[in-house]
């Protein structure tokens, strides 16, 4: 029996697209749903153009009902993948799902975290602090933004001409490269 993956996503998604093509033909996982909030978001016809299955809720459903819960539990989820989603997880997900719900934080955790720390918020702050490095952080889900126990970290170098594009470009390249391994490796460590 595959491991199965759930992938929420807000946006575009290429964080998703690079963990769909990474498990495409994989032997032991698959992605079997792709979730989001946003009925615009591009990650929508990335999961279609792979022939995944998406399911677009409100806030009023992840909140205030078990729908997403029960959906993810009637597919027998294995590990949720967070990929550029905007939304706090609320309880009674990380409850169904303890220590298997992940993130990528573009920035090296603890530093450059919390809550409206997203996008190029995140950059320009490590700018700002005039850091020599920064990087990305993938780690587990908790109930607070960008808390959970470190599982991956990934550094470089930030240049002195470096400006926000270019660390988006050097952490993207990092986030295409490792997450959609962390995610072979955590799954790996599960027992069937």
């Amino acid at each position: 029996m595959k491991k199965r993956i759930a992938i929420f996503a807000s946006g575009s998604g290429s964080n998703a697209q690079k963990i769909m093509e990474y498990f495409k033909k994989h032997h032991d996982a698959e992605v079997s749903i792709v979730l989001t909030n946003n009925p615009e978001a591009y990650v929508l016809q990335r999961a279609d153009n792979f022939e995944i299955p998406s399911h677009i809720f409100d806030r009023q459903e992840f909140t205030k009902t078990e729908e997403v819960a029960n959906l993810l539990k009637n597919l027998q989820i294995d590990l949720i993948v967070l990929a550029g989603f905007l939304w706090l997880i609320p309880e009674n997900l990380l409850k169904a799902f303890p220590n298997k719900i992940i993130n990528i934080h573009p920035a090296l955790l603890p530093k450059f975290g919390g809550k409206g720390m997203y996008g190029d918020k995140v950059h320009q702050s490590v700018l700002d602090a005039h850091e020599e490095e920064s990087g990305i952080t993938v780690h587990f889900v908790n109930e607070n933004f960008d808390e959970g126990e470190v599982i991956h970290q990934s550094r470089f170098r930030i240049d002195e001409d470096d400006d926000i594009e270019m660390l988006k470009f050097k952490g993207q390249q990092l986030e295409h490269l490792h997450y959609p391994r962390v995610v072979d490796q955590l799954l790996k460590k599960m027992k069937s």
